[in-house]
């Protein structure tokens, strides 16, 4: 066939040829060839179908299955031509199936149409990648739950508007990083719940007046149910939408991860080292070791967040029921699939080989006054009004600025200047270790409790499966 010339699965009602340019501009078979292996499954399933309530033979349905699978090995094989001219990935598939066991090919499409087979096709295929998506996001989980229990006891400053706020450990930092995770992974769980609904039966709009077997085909296709309306059936994107949001929600949260592991190579910080492998040097600064992974994900958050607002602006002025506009939902959910997979994967094989730099970590959290609040908390203690002690201390971080001392660097005398509350016991608080040691609480980051909530996070992670 000439890509010039009308599709002639479709043809009947037209007179002259579709227009070479509108054929290629109109086509999806460049981006929704992915798709092949769902499209298939989708039809071995329709077909076993409709042999089972008598609408294909036993025999018909061996040849249409046999030949799907042939048509499979094909494409597998590189030996498969797509035509611009038959669309899409769907009239490929049935095509080169009709080319190959006959008119019993052209039976295939008995009672579905293309409105209910792409929108079978995109959600099989999304079921598929949020499982591996979910098995991504449990291996950095792993990652950084091992990587947080190593580092239960390392200091490092607590930031507020990356100001030095309190002193807290780099494991529990960590573990803060998994709690973001833990919310992405149940996400994107629930919004699975929405994918696995089969619309196969739909048809193109009005369902079929074939006595198909919906909850059979559904069976087949490990969907939990069928779709309840064949007009939403074929024009809901909700899903992929919803995913899309999830998947934006994870790029943010690595975003974040990202900027902060960009700050902290910096020589600036120089709290960590990241691994050779994950990182490039300078085409012309040859001490350059720049942190491309971090840096590459917090930018591919932006492509993310986009498509999400493209798939909205795609849905909010469609009527009912099936529109060619939705032929624009499957470049934004297979870049999004492909980017937030690479991101969950650098990440997994990444996080585990961070390599924290201990003494850096405690020298910028003692410069901060970062036990300031401790010191306030020990005059509450001693029985001072908070507004009082708060003003204690403002008074004593003045004086440490001005002697260029830290709190914990002063002595008994120097902080007696500013009350005599103060005793000899005050500087079990005003050391790092005895700060994080004192927050010994459900949440708190003690080394004893990020141990603690490592364990919880790893036992939950093995309820997965």
């Amino acid at each position: 066939m000439s890509d010039t010339q009308t599709n002639v699965q479709w043809g009947g009602r037209f007179s002259e040829s579709t227009d070479a340019f509108v054929a290629a501009f109109t086509a999806s078979v460049g981006f929704d060839r992915r798709l092949y292996r769902h499209d298939i499954a989708g039809s071995v399933a329709h077909a076993t179908m409709l042999a089972k309530v008598g609408v294909l033979t036993d025999t018909e349905r061996d040849q249409i299955v046999g030949g799907l699978k042939e048509v499979q090995a094909d494409i597998e094989a590189g030996r498969f031509e797509w035509s611009v001219a038959l669309e899409d990935v769907h009239m490929n598939v049935e095509k080169a199936l009709t080319d190959k066991i006959g008119l019993v090919g052209k039976k295939l499409h008995t009672g579905r149409s293309r409105n209910d087979q792409v929108a079978t096709d995109i959600r099989l295929y999304l079921r598929d990648e949020i499982d591996h998506l979910l098995a991504e996001i449990t291996r950095l989980q792993t990652g950084l739950i091992n990587l947080a229990e190593q580092e239960a006891d390392t200091i490092m400053p607590g930031f507020t508007h990356l100001q030095t706020a309190q002193p807290v450990t780099f494991g529990h930092h960590l573990l803060a990083w998994n709690e973001m995770l833990v919310r992405d992974y149940d996400r994107l769980v629930d919004c699975r719940k929405r994918v696995n609904v089969l619309p196969l039966g739909a048809a193109a709009l009005a369902g079929t007046t074939y006595p198909i077997d919906r909850v059979y085909t559904a069976e087949l296709l490990g969907f939990d149910k069928p779709t309840e309306n064949s007009l939403d059936s074929v024009s809901d994107r909700d899903f992929a939408i919803e995913f899309a949001s999830a998947a934006s929600l994870i790029m943010m949260h690595l975003s974040r991860m990202s900027e902060e592991l960009v700050l902290w190579t910096s020589a600036q910080f120089n709290f960590i080292e990241l691994p050779d492998r994950f990182c490039t040097g300078s085409s012309i600064m040859p001490q350059k070791k720049n942190p491309d992974v971090p840096e590459l994900v917090r930018g591919k958050s932006g492509r993310i967040f986009g498509h999400l607002v493209s798939l909205l602006t795609l849905m909010k002025s469609q009527p009912l029921a099936y529109n060619k506009d939705n032929q624009e939902d499957k470049e934004p959910i297979f870049d999004t699939v492909d980017n937030l997979g690479g991101s969950l994967r650098a990440f997994a094989d990444m996080i585990p080989h961070i390599r924290a730099k201990r003494d850096s970590m405690r020298e910028a959290a003692i410069r901060g006054f970062s036990t300031a609040t401790d010191l306030a908390d020990y005059l509450v203690k001693k029985g001072m009004a908070f507004r009082d002690a708060h003003e204690v201390v403002g008074k004593s971080v003045a004086y440490g600025i001005a002697q260029n001392k830290d709190l914990g660097q002063m002595t008994l005398a120097e902080l007696q200047q500013f009350s005599d509350t103060i005793a000899d016991d005050v500087f079990a608080v005003l050391t790092l270790e005895g700060s994080v040691a004192a927050r010994d609480h459900l949440g708190g980051t003690a080394p004893k409790q990020v141990r603690a909530a490592a364990q919880r996070a790893r036992d939950l992670l093995s309820q997965r499966g």
